[in-house]
C-alpha cells in the first residue's frame, strides 16, 4: 500500500515531501511554501508548491497544525519517507570510534549491554535500550558454594561470558562445608561448558538411571543443582537516556510524558514488544501508533536483533520522537547490533 502510494507521486511531489520532512526534522517547525521554495532547489513558485502540498495533505502524508499555515509530516508521511525516500548515512568516524570503544571484548555481558544502551543514547540523544539475554543462552563455567548458616548457602555462578551471579538458597537440610566442596567439584568437573537447563536435564537423567544405588555426593549434587541452576525467565530491558525525551515538543503533555516514564519503569510490556522484534531480520521501525503500545504513541522505535553463532540473543533499539533523524539513527542501530554481535561471538554460548 505504502509502496503503491509512493509510486503514484511524481518526482516533484516526492522531492518536495522529502525536503519538507528533512526541514521539519531539523527545525521542528511547520514548513511553509516559501521555505520549501528556497530549500527544495526547484524552480517553482510558492503558489505551485502550495498546490502540491494541498495534494499531499489530501492523501494524508502531511497536515496543517491549527496554529500555523505551514505543514508537518503525519505518521503515514514519515512511513513513506522511510520506506521510499530515505537516504541512509553511514555512521561518522567518531561514532564508529565510540561504538568500538564502548563495546570492548572481555567484559561481562551485563556490563556490555549497559554500555550499549548508553552509547546508543549518547549518539542519538534519545533513549537507548537493550534486552538482556536469558541466562540459559550462555554456558556455565564454574560454581562455588559459601556456607552462610547450617542450611543457608550462597551460590556463586560464573558463566563463560564473564557474567557472575550470586544466589542465596534456603535448603531443606544442613550441609557440611566439606560436602559443599565435594558437590562443587563434581559439578565443575562434569558440567562446565553446558547451559543451565542442559545441566538440570542430565542430572535428572543420571538420577533416574542410578535409582536406589545413587551415592550421597550425587544425591547432594542433584539437590543443590536443581536449586542453583534455576533459569530466570523474567524479561529485562536496560535503558539509558530517558531524560533526553523531556522538553521535546512532541512530549510536551505532562500526562504523555508520565505515561511513557511509567512504561520505562515497568518494562514488562516494552520487553514483550521487543521480543517480537527479535524474530525479524534486520531493522524494524515503528512510527507513532504502529507499535500498538499506547505509551509510544508520540514516539518512534528503531530496533535491530543481536546475537552470535546464528542465535538471536536479544534486541537493541532507540526510542525518540517521530521527528527523529532516521537517516542517522537507523544506521547507528544497525551498526551497533553488528558490533555487539561480533563481540559476543566468542562469549561461550551454549550449543
Amino acid at each position: 500500500m505504502r509502496r503503491r502510494l509512493a509510486d503514484h507521486l511524481d518526482a516533484r511531489a516526492r522531492h518536495l515531501l522529502r525536503t519538507l520532512i528533512a526541514q521539519y526534522i531539523r527545525d521542528g517547525e511547520p514548513v511553509g511554501s516559501r521555505t520549501l521554495a528556497r530549500q527544495s532547489g526547484l524552480d517553482l513558485s510558492p503558489a505551485t508548491i502550495r498546490n502540491v502540498l494541498s495534494d499531499l495533505e489530501e492523501i494524508g502524508l502531511i497536515a496543517a497544525p491549527h496554529t500555523s499555515a505551514g505543514r508537518i509530516p503525519t505518521a503515514q508521511g514519515y512511513r513513506l519517507f522511510v520506506d521510499s525516500l530515505l537516504q541512509l548515512q553511514a555512521p561518522r568516524p567518531d561514532e564508529m570510534d565510540a561504538l568500538q570503544r564502548e563495546i570492548p571484548p572481555g567484559t561481562s555481558t551485563q556490563d556490555m549491554l549497559g554500555r550499549v544502551s548508553g552509547v546508543l543514547s549518547e549518539l542519538t540523544h534519545f533513549v537507548g535500550l537493550v534486552t538482556v539475554p536469558k541466562r540459559d543462552q550462555f554456558a556455565f563455567r564454574q560454581i562455588d558454594f559459601v556456607q552462610l548458616g547450617p542450611s543457608r548457602v550462597l551460590v556463586i555462578l560464573v558463566f563463560t561470558d564473564n557474567e557472575v551471579q550470586n544466589r542465596v538458597l534456603d535448603l531443606p537440610r544442613a550441609y557440611a562445608p566439606g560436602e559443599l566442596e565435594q558437590v562443587a567439584n563434581y559439578l565443575n568437573q562434569n558440567f562446565s561448558g553446558l547451559a543451565l537447563d542442559e545441566i538440570r536435564r542430565r542430572i535428572v537423567s543420571e538420577m533416574e538411571a542410578a535409582r536406589d544405588s545413587i551415592d550421597r555426593v550425587l544425591r547432594s549434587a542433584i539437590d543443590l543443582a536443581n536449586a542453583s541452576f534455576r533459569v530466570d525467565t523474567r524479561d529485562d530491558v536496560v535503558l539509558a537516556g530517558q531524560t533526553n525525551l523531556m522538553g521535546l515538543s512532541e512530549l510536551a503533555s505532562v500526562d504523555r510524558l508520565r505515561e511513557l516514564f511509567e512504561a520505562f519503569q515497568r518494562k514488562r510490556e516494552l520487553a514483550r514488544l521487543l521480543e517480537g522484534c527479535a524474530q525479524a531480520e534486520g531493522v524494524r521501525l515503528f512510527i507513532g501508533e504502529e507499535s500498538g503500545y499506547a505509551p509510544l504513541g508520540p514516539c518512534s522505535l528503531v530496533t535491530a536483533p543481536y546475537g552470535a553463532e546464528g542465535k538471536v540473543l536479544g534486541v537493541i533499539g532507540v526510542i525518540g520522537p517521530t521527528r527523529m533523524d532516521y537517516d542517522r539513527v537507523i544506521p547507528v542501530v544497525q551498526t551497533t547490533a553488528r558490533i555487539l554481535s561480533g563481540t559476543l561471538k566468542n562469549a561461550g554460548l551454549a550449543p
